[in-house]
């Protein structure tokens, strides 16, 4: 299960070094072998690549033929990137995705429970200040009655 959100810092080569918390996890799960996408909300998925392979199926079972499906489809399995984490825990993020989701010096590594989100930090701090400002954490129907 990963949660928390973490600060951190893109080195010159564009890797990123996952947090030590997560590392003995993510080489347990998956061997350090992991899955990179795009996010419509123009952040960057990190997954445990056997966490990643049902989404993919599930992905292109969708007709190409319909237009949602196809631009999720080349969203998410086409910007699909299978990176590793090196020996000291690195992991390098190519030049596509950090354009893509506008990755500088500062991002912040959010997790999901099954897998992380990557964010640049000053997307990051846009989304949340849109979120409560615009009071749109309101909950789905599926959460009715739902209390913390």
């Amino acid at each position: 299960m990963f949660r928390g959100a973490t600060s951190l810092s893109l080195d010159a080569k564009g890797r990123l070094a996952i947090p030590a918390k997560h590392r003995d996890a993510l080489q347990a799960q998956c061997a350090g072998h992991l899955v990179l996408t795009a996010h419509p909300h123009r952040c960057l998925l990190l997954y445990p690549q056997p966490a990643w392979e049902p989404i993919q199926a599930k992905m292109m079972s969708l007709s190409s033929f319909d237009k949602q499906s196809s631009s999720l489809q080349r969203l998410l399995v086409g910007f699909a990137e299978d990176v590793e984490m090196d020996a000291a825990g690195r992991m390098l993020v190519s030049n596509v995705l950090r354009d893509f989701a506008g990755l500088e010096k500062q991002t912040m590594l959010v997790g999901q429970g099954s897998h992380f989100e990557l964010w640049g930090m000053d997307a990051w701090k846009a989304q949340l200040e849109n979120a409560i400002a615009n009071d749109s954490l309101t909950l789905p129907t599926e959460l009715e009655g739902f209390s913390l």
